[in-house]
């Protein structure tokens, strides 16, 4: 278990989870983001098969640090979620340079491929990890995912050698374990969490919409109130799977899915998350390369260790990082 104690009024996962991304904390991030956004440019990144990704690449202050740092949001996310903004800023100031990516249909990147998201897609994240392996030779590169984002990072760490990837370490937090115990999580836990990630896949499925008319026509989106029910149509209408469970278990990491892993990898999880239930965690396999870190607080992406709304993910992955010796491995953390 890690040190983390937020105060007796922060401990909750509805406070960890919902604080985290919004009001307060959404202004003092972005405030303290300027300096790293101004330096940004985007890179729009062909990753096979004329699949094409957003990204942000923001140069390193300093060069004695020659590594780069993936960042890979969650589902709905961006890379300019909250969470993804605050550590990339801390990242970029202790001298890394910082890639931040937006998987297919997140951020503003509809437009960018005809076909649709879906958590499956794993090549084209292979590709854009490769993107930056190559255009950065001579940095070791370290991926760092949220949520979908760290469940991607763990399967593009376990396909690392079959794809000729060197990556030096991954950090993984709160990454999905189980998509299918995480949509029970989410359709019969507290309604604020659903509606709130049913309202943003709708959003993103009007701009989808309003990138290709001549092909997607969603009808009433209106007429879905859980996730179960928007994903299984949307899985037999516009995926290669024949049903929900088949694609669920396309990206779970649960069985067998990291017993070849070979890249030193971390997993950070908190007992209270709402939406990562913590006794999946027992149904994965765990090779030596990796680290599971579990606390007692933190809900799902928070971690937020007071009233002032800092983010105790931000320092948890600058030690974890700065702690990789040459083989990658961490040391005690």
């Amino acid at each position: 278990m890690i040190e983390f104690m937020p105060p007796r009024l922060m401990r909750g996962p509805l406070a960890q989870s919902v604080f985290a991304n919004i009001g307060p904390r959404r202004f003092r991030v972005l405030s303290n983001a300027t300096a790293m956004l101004s330096n940004s440019r985007d890179e729009i990144v062909d990753c096979g098969d004329g699949v094409r990704l957003l990204l942000h690449h923001t140069p390193p202050q300093r060069r004695e640090i020659r590594q780069v740092v993936v960042l890979i949001h969650g589902w709905e996310g961006s890379a300019r979620s909250t969470y993804l903004l605050s550590a990339a800023t801390r990242l970029s100031q202790a001298g890394y340079r910082i890639v931040r990516i937006n998987l297919r249909d997140h951020g503003d990147s509809h437009h960018l491929n005809q076909g649709m998201f879906h958590s499956c897609r794993l090549a084209e994240v292979i590709g854009v990890v490769r993107w930056v392996q190559e255009s950065f030779s001579g940095e070791a590169v370290l991926l760092v995912g949220f949520s979908l984002g760290g469940n991607f990072s763990l399967r593009v760490a376990a396909k690392a050698v079959e794809a000729q990837l060197n990556i030096k370490h991954v950090i993984a937090l709160c990454p999905v374990l189980d998509p299918q115990q995480t949509m029970d999580a989410l359709d019969m836990g507290w309604l604020g969490y659903r509606f709130y990630f049913i309202q943003k896949w709708r959003r993103s499925l009007e701009k989808k919409k309003a990138a290709f008319p001549d092909i997607y026509d969603f009808a009433n989106l209106k007429r879905f109130n859980t996730l179960r029910s928007m994903t299984n149509y949307f899985v037999l209408r516009y995926t290669e799977f024949p049903d929900l469970e088949s694609y669920l278990k396309g990206y779970a990491l649960t069985g067998e899915r990291l017993a070849g892993l070979t890249v030193p990898s971390t997993m950070l999880l908190a007992n209270d998350d709402p939406v990562i239930p913590i006794f999946d965690l027992g149904r994965i396999a765990h090779p030596s390369c990796l680290t599971i870190d579990r606390s007692e607080f933190g809900g799902h992406c928070g971690f937020l260790s007071g009233y002032r709304l800092n983010s105790r993910l931000d320092q948890y992955i600058l030690d974890v990082l700065r702690s990789t010796g040459n083989n990658g491995q961490p040391a005690s953390h």
